[in-house]
């Protein structure tokens, strides 16, 4: 048996390591590093992949959100809502553009933010909600896009770990990310769509907010040496958007392979009355960007032994917003401070092989009984 791994870059790589490889030599050959035709072939197909009218490159997912929110002329002191249980990213370009952070607590099956709960702390400095689809679940857009037309509010959906997610509600139905007003994403290598370094994207069916977010992104600029606006330098590298066409390929490929490794969790984790194996909501279904349990008694315990027997796992996240020492917000976040206590990550990647599998949990199961 190979040696198990969280994520299997190198494995992955290999399988089409000929089309990688001749993607990025055609950049080198054209010596079109920035901005070459690459990035808007990738863009363009990916906007035909998710269904939207604009897919719009940049350096990486925190860009992509910090970016959003400056095209919506917010002014400091607005409010927005994000959960509490996700990384900090959502939360870091909040406060870094002088806007208050809101945060809600998630729910306990699916780990993303609870709706209920964002409308107990909507207040007329709310301006934004930020869902995090988490894990490579959707969050509750049906419940979410209520409150927001509601109380006349821009969604900014947090879309760096389910691209390739749907959404199949009666009255609303679409990717996940081109639901709300802004989608962002991140290309992060361990990500289902990764490329070979960090990019990021957003996407949206404005028309004027997708020129606004071009604009941003370079510079504040839509001619060149004329800027019209504050904004950052922020691109898609060429050799990342070639790598990402290629792979771009394959993603339902990879999205099918995973969920075939979850079925098998499913069925191998299903007597193990310590693990609850992920929940999937009827309005979506999930891409498993990670598997992650809960674990009732002896997370850290188990984790412990799994990396004793050479088996990776990760905790995602053991530190919630509301306890990061930069940040200092008070709330009562129950379900966030259960999870960061309860949750484990499991190896999942597109190269796992059923042997791995049943290892993995053939030692979870042994840990129990002892």
């Amino acid at each position: 048996m190979q040696k198990i791994q969280m994520v299997d870059l190198k494995g992955q790589y290999l399988k089409m390591k000929n089309e990688i490889d001749s993607a990025i030599k055609a950049v080198i050959d054209s010596s079109a590093f920035i901005n070459g035709p690459q990035v808007k072939e990738f863009t363009t197909n990916l906007a035909s992949y998710l269904g939207v009218k604009y897919v719009i490159g940049c350096a990486n997912g925190t860009d992509a959100l910090q970016i959003a929110l400056m095209a919506l002329d917010l002014k400091p002191g607005d409010e927005v809502i994000s959960p509490d249980f996700t990384f900090i990213a959502t939360v870091e370009v909040i406060a870094l553009l002088g806007l208050k952070p809101i945060l809600v607590d998630v729910d306990p099956d699916t780990f993303t933010i609870d709706p209920a709960a964002i409308r107990k702390v909507i207040t007329p400095k709310t301006k934004a909600i930020i869902p995090v689809h988490l894990f490579g679940l959707c969050a509750n857009m049906i419940e979410i896009m209520k409150i927001a037309t509601e109380f006349n509010l821009v969604i900014i959906e947090d879309n760096a770990q389910a691209i390739g997610a749907t959404y199949n509600d009666k009255t609303l139905k679409g990717m996940a990310g081109t639901l709300g007003t802004i989608g962002c994403t991140s290309f992060f290598p361990s990500k289902i769509l990764g490329c070979y370094g960090d990019g990021g994207a957003m996407f949206t069916n404005n028309d004027f907010l997708a020129e606004k977010l071009r604009s941003i992104a370079n510079h504040g600029s839509k001619i060149k040496y004329y800027n019209d606006e504050i904004g950052v330098n922020s691109r898609l590298d060429t050799i990342q958007a070639a790598i990402l066409n290629v792979k771009l390929k394959y993603l339902k490929q990879y999205i099918l392979n995973r969920r075939k490794a979850a079925a098998l969790y499913d069925d191998l984790l299903s007597g193990v009355k310590q693990v609850n194996t992920p929940f999937i909501p009827e309005y979506t279904d999930h891409i498993f960007h990670q598997y992650t349990i809960k674990v009732s008694s002896g997370r850290d315990e188990l984790k412990k032994h799994l990396n004793e027997k050479g088996i990776p796992t990760m905790i995602y996240y053991p530190v919630p917003m509301h306890n990061q020492k930069a940040y200092k917000i008070e709330g009562n976040f129950p379900v966030s401070s259960t999870l960061k206590d309860t949750v484990l990550s499991l190896p999942m990647h597109t190269e796992l092989d059923s042997q791995q599998q049943e290892y993995i949990c053939e030692q979870i199961k042994i840990f129990f009984k002892h």
